[in-house]
């Protein structure tokens, strides 16, 4: 790894985002944060600087396809990208899966189509260098029945399904793919906050939650043996 090697995450938040770059970041990479909420990212700075990890931040919404190419165009300019990390999700309500249409359908897939402008961005640069990763989090509707997630489960499954095949694509190719499949609440993230704070509606969190420096470190396991595709945590009794 070179000392400009860059870790980015794509969606970060509160949660899982930063345990990701944070543990990415301890290990000698310099971070880059992209976020649609950038009044965040201040904070996110501090919290990394106070660990000696070099991190910059861009404010990007990833469904402004142009916006998040430039971002990452800009981020490759100061340095390789070694990983590209996309852990963004749909901000949408459940629609039951028996009302779904195809508007309602399509709607959802708008998760989907940021994750390949990143991976179309950043992976022929990596194939050249013969090194790099791609890292996704995704939903256990992906692989359990969940009808409670409606039109929200697709995107979910079409994201593994794009992490798994490119696994398999460029298992001989030097660059590795790999997904978390997450079946539970992240501790700090905002969906943990959300719930922790309506317990009538949500119900209590305890016994649901995660870890999400154990995720992040699950993660870093994936990008180093490159052993297996995917990681599951299933709190719902799989």
């Amino acid at each position: 790894m070179s000392t400009t090697s860059t870790a980015v995450i794509v969606g970060v938040g509160p949660g899982l985002g930063m345990s990701m770059a944070r543990r990415f970041g301890s290990e000698g990479y310099r971070v880059a944060l992209v976020s649609r909420n950038g009044a965040r990212h201040e904070g996110y700075l501090k919290d990394l600087a106070a660990q000696d990890i070099d991190a910059t931040a861009y404010a990007a919404d990833v469904t402004d396809r142009d916006r998040l190419k430039a971002v990452l165009a800009e981020i490759a300019g100061d340095g390789d990208i070694e990983l590209a990390y996309y852990g963004t999700g749909p901000a949408l309500q459940p629609v039951p899966i028996t009302e779904t249409d195809a508007a309602t359908a399509q709607s959802a897939f708008e998760w989907v189509w940021p994750a390949i402008d990143m991976v179309h961005e950043v992976l022929p640069a990596m194939l050249t260098r013969g090194s790099g990763a791609l890292l996704f989090a995704g939903g256990l509707s992906s692989i359990r029945p969940m009808p409670m997630l409606g039109q929200l489960a697709l995107p979910s499954a079409a994201i593994r399904n794009y992490a798994i095949t490119l696994n398999a694509a460029l298992a001989d190719r030097g660059v590795y793919a790999g997904t978390l499949t997450i079946g539970g609440l992240i501790e700090r993230g905002d969906i943990h906050a959300m719930v922790s704070a309506d317990p009538g509606r949500f119900g209590s969190p305890e016994g649901r939650t995660l870890n999400p420096d154990d995720l992040a470190a699950t993660a870093w396991d994936m990008y180093r043996s490159r052993d297996r595709a995917e990681a599951v945590f299933d709190l719902f009794g799989g």
